[in-house]
């Protein structure tokens, strides 16, 4: 493992290796980094994301030098994406890069000389690390791997961390994956091929309320108004799927609740206390992940 641009090129084996390593990091400080440099480059606004990766380096002992707005960058100045990666791979030993164009990732990953690690690029691109954190938390808490069945809701044509967890879902057995959008926000017909060719049972539907009776994960999305730019639209679409206790109390008993997070009013504050609820469960998992990401790709070398 080098470059981190999109959940496809992880195998099982891989994912295998990555978790289990992540739950020996649970609770435990390391210094294997100590003395690696990581540099956070974020185009775009984050939250969880950027302060998770500074963290899980921090916990090895690495160090981080960031970047938070691209405003703040030479490419204001018109600087290509590409000369900046090509200068910053001096300055560190992995640059975790996120942007607002679909495929900037695979761009800097040819041109760079360290490890790229895609922290979400676009809206039809990908968004592979939250995928591994929530596939990770979906493993943790069901307890088993294959045999799932997940609801996406809301805005899956324009969320990278739908179409991540989508293709990497396709990795495992008997998965079936049930879309529940608006016909405005279906999910594009890219990951559906790629789930009938790796023969992950899928369907779609607008109807909320009878798939989350069924199904053993609901993975909630945020209808993301930075992408929806008519207003209409995006009040339109904002209040359609709405998880609220009510929803919640609906689900089978061990089904969960995931989110990528930040939840603008999608979840009501009363479902947090539901035993259902697991979103802020899942930000710890995926500092684990991230540790375990970082600590593969920098040591492997030495090894």
């Amino acid at each position: 493992m080098h470059h981190v641009t999109k959940t496809q090129q992880f195998t099982r084996s891989s994912l295998d290796q990555l978790f289990a390593l992540a739950s020996q990091l649970e609770k435990t400080r390391d210094d294997c980094l100590k003395g690696k440099i990581m540099a956070a480059l974020f185009f775009e606004p984050s939250t969880r994301t950027r302060l998770s990766f500074s963290s899980a380096m921090l916990r090895l002992g690495g160090s981080v030098i960031t970047m938070e707005s691209g405003q703040a960058s030479s490419q204001s100045k018109g600087e290509t994406l590409e000369d900046s990666i090509r200068v910053i791979s001096n300055y560190a030993d992995v640059i975790v890069m996120r942007h607002n164009e679909t495929g900037a990732s695979d761009r800097a990953a040819a041109v760079a000389s360290v490890p790229i690690i895609n922290a979400g690029d676009g809206n039809m691109g990908q968004h592979p690390t939250q995928s591994l954190l929530d596939l990770y938390t979906i493993q943790r808490e069901l307890k088993r791997e294959d045999g799932i069945h997940v609801a996406i809701i809301g805005n899956l044509r324009y969320y990278r961390s739908a179409r991540s967890l989508s293709y990497i879902l396709g990795k495992y057995k008997d998965m079936k994956i049930t879309f529940v959008s608006s016909p405005e926000l279906q999910m594009a017909d890219d990951v559906k091929k790629y789930l009938t060719r790796h023969k992950v049972e899928w369907n779609e539907t607008e109807d909320m309320a009878q798939v989350v009776k069924e199904a053993d994960v609901v993975y909630q999305t945020r209808i993301a108004k930075e992408w929806i730019k008519n207003d209409a639209e995006y009040e339109k679409q904002k209040g359609r799927y709405i998880i609220t206790r009510k929803v919640a109390n609906s689900m089978k008993k061990g089904a969960i609740i995931i989110h990528p997070l930040p939840r603008i009013g999608e979840i009501t504050d009363d479902v947090d206390t539901s035993p259902h609820a697991v979103y802020f469960r899942q930000v710890g998992y995926g500092l684990l992940v991230r540790m375990a990401l970082l600590k593969t790709i920098l040591t492997s070398k030495q090894k």
